[in-house]
Formats: structure tokens, sequence, C-alpha cells
């Protein structure tokens, strides 16, 4: 019988003893170290426990170490300082009631993201070791036989941590590349699969490039591909995860651009597994993007279509899940398709709109969804 694997973004919701360590780190208060790493293995073996236990077949950390997919870079690179600007998303200027509610709800995660004020070097690799270690333990001892890693990509780390030192953007995206080479490597050489997160190929155009057309904003997509592809030059594409996105939030969305414009692009990344929305009410119908757009589709891609929301507490009913996958297999095949969701339920650390419960029954439906495709195949 054909069988559809289930994976999700990677990040997963966070108990609060590991939120208070992560902050304690944050705002360089004192904390035991040693305390800190028991919390971290033990919340990691917890967690991949919860997806094994809900049916994912390809399993992640849950970002349990990290105070988010972007700006923990902060904290293992050398070269930032001070503050970043903060760009509210442009739908959410232009309904300024909404903006202003979910800011005074508490609605908008609060964590540091400095500028870049200096050359961007690698600390080592010793956090980054503790998480493959952890989550391989983890694994061996809950029986999850594949998993992946999340690492930021140098595009997403340019949009949220800002440049003020190197002389040019192409600049800052070479320095981020090489310096986030040997992180991408060593996931690899681990034997996990590397998962980058390039919400800058959507979300950074109606965040920071609002000022550009779209056929000038996806000349500087195609950069930030550029910069990823080189920094993954000597690891195998079969061993890589992308993800794209318009931002993990509840809003209208109405300035996102279009999957049809970023394909192209997103089809060039040196990544065999692509992962992107598709239960975003705004993004639901671009399927048909995939399904136009066949020829164009690299044989060696797998689709990891988002057919489980991140945003709201809506548990999907298997059907609907099964549905949405059903869309993608006449298009790639069954063996080419992995079930996976829209974003992450634990983007940044101690924040979230999805109920950790809520989260792993998600999960839960996903599983069984795609089961049900699969046996339908």
């Amino acid at each position: 019988m054909a069988k559809i694997d289930v994976s999700h973004v990677g990040s997963l919701p966070r108990t609060q003893e590991v939120v208070d360590f992560i902050f304690a780190r944050e705002q360089e208060q004192p904390y035991d170290e040693a305390a800190f790493d028991a919390a971290m293995a033990k919340a990691v073996s917890d967690t991949v426990r919860k997806q094994v236990d809900a049916g994912v077949t390809i399993v992640s950390d849950g970002e349990t170490s990290k105070i988010s997919y972007a700006t923990y870079v902060k904290d293992r690179y050398t070269g930032f300082s001070g503050d970043s600007p903060r760009n509210a998303p442009a739908d959410l200027k232009l309904y300024p009631s909404f903006l202003k509610r979910i800011a005074e709800s508490g609605g908008t995660p609060k964590y540091a993201r400095p500028m870049c004020t200096g050359e961007v070097r690698s600390k080592g690799q010793g956090e980054l070791e503790k998480d493959i270690a952890n989550l391989k333990a983890a694994m061996a001892e809950h029986g999850a036989e594949r998993g992946f890693m999340n690492a930021a990509s140098p595009g997403v780390i340019s949009l949220f941590l800002q440049n003020d030192f190197y002389e040019t953007r192409a600049a800052y995206l070479e320095a981020l590349a090489d310096a986030m080479k040997a992180e991408y490597e060593t996931i690899v050489a681990s034997g996990l699969d590397l998962q980058l997160d390039c919400p800058d190929l959507a979300l950074s155009r109606h965040m920071l490039f609002t000022d550009l057309s779209d056929e000038e904003f996806i000349k500087i997509a195609a950069s930030h591909v550029e910069a990823l592809n080189h920094a993954l030059q000597n690891i195998d594409p079969a061993k890589v995860r992308i993800h794209i996105c318009w931002g993990n939030y509840e809003g209208p969305h109405v300035c996102d651009i279009s999957m049809d414009k970023v394909f192209t692009t997103l089809m060039e990344a040196r990544a065999r597994y692509i992962l992107f929305e598709t239960s975003n009410p705004r993004h639901a119908h671009e399927w048909t993007v995939f399904r136009d757009r066949k020829a164009e589709i690299p044989d060696d891609k797998i689709l990891v279509p988002g057919v489980v929301d991140t945003t709201t507490n809506f548990v999907e009913h298997p059907e609907v899940v099964a549905q949405r996958l059903e869309r993608f297999v006449p298009i790639v095949g069954t063996d080419r398709v992995i079930a996976g969701s829209d974003c992450g339920f634990g983007t940044f650390a101690g924040f979230g709109a999805v109920d950790p419960d809520i989260a792993y029954a998600k999960l839960g439906a996903l599983a069984e969804g795609a089961a049900i495709a699969a046996a339908r195949a």
C-alpha cells in the first residue's frame, strides 16, 4: 500500500521551564548551565515522543533551545549588537485598529533583534552539537527513524538582523552564507536532514521591500537563493528541505506576493523538499500553480504542502487533510508528497497562537489524513 510520510515545519510549543531558561539567557540573567542543558534534553525527548505518538514520521527537536527560528544566530555568531528597526507587515498597517488590538493584547512576540555591527563569524558549533545530540538521543529512545533540524537561511537572517556593517546587502548575504555553511554541513554530517527556513522569499516582500515592484523583489529573492545555494554547495540536495511562507500570523495577508511569482525562484534552491503553505486562506487556491506548472517542477523535488494551519485552534478533520493532500498526488505522485504544516507551532519561544495540546492534536489529524489519502491513492 502507498504511504505518505508525515512531518511539519519544525518549531513546536516549549514548556514553561524551557521558556524561562531561554529568556534568562536572553536577558543575561544568571542561570545554571547544567540545569539548562538537562532541561533541554528532557524537553526534546518529550517533544519527540509526542510527535511519534501523533504519527509524525519525520521528526524535529521542536527548535526547543532557540529563542526563534532566525534570531538564535545572534547567540552563535559574532557581529551582532544593538537593535534592528521593527517593520510591521504591510497588510497589518492597512488595518491599524487590528494592528493596535494585537499589539495591546500581547499578540506580538518581544525578543532582541540586534543589527549586524561587525564581522559575522561562528563562535563554534558547541550549541548546535548539543541540539543534534539531544535530537538523536530522543529519536533512538522513542523509535523515530528519520529527523530534521532547522537552520536560518542567509536571507532570513538579513531580514530580521539587518545590516549596519557590510558595505552592501550583497556583501552581507555573502558573509552570512560563508558563516552558516559549517552549521548546515554539521547538521547533514550528523545524519539528520537540514531544513532551511526561508520566509524571506515571500514574507519579506510585504515586510521589508514594500517600496519595490514584484519584479524588483524577485531579483532580491533570487539573490537570497544564490547565497543559500553557495552555502549548500557541498551538501547533497537530497538531504535538504526549504520552507517558504508569508508570515505565521493571523492577519489579512492582502499584501502577500503570489506563489506563481516566486515559484521559479523557489524551485532553483538546492533542496529536494519544498515546504509551503496551502491551508492559509490567502494561499489555499495556489495548489493550482503546481498543477499548471507541473513541467517546471524538477523530477527530484518532493512537495510538502502545509495541510494543517498553525494560526488557529481549529483541529482539521482528517478528511480535510486527505483532500488537501489529494490535490498534489496527481501532480507528482504519492511517493513525492509528504504531509506538512503551514508553518511552525512555536515559532518564537513563549509565543504561539495554538494551544500546545491542540498543536499535537493537529499533528494527529495530519497523520490520520495522510493515511486516508495514501489508502485512496
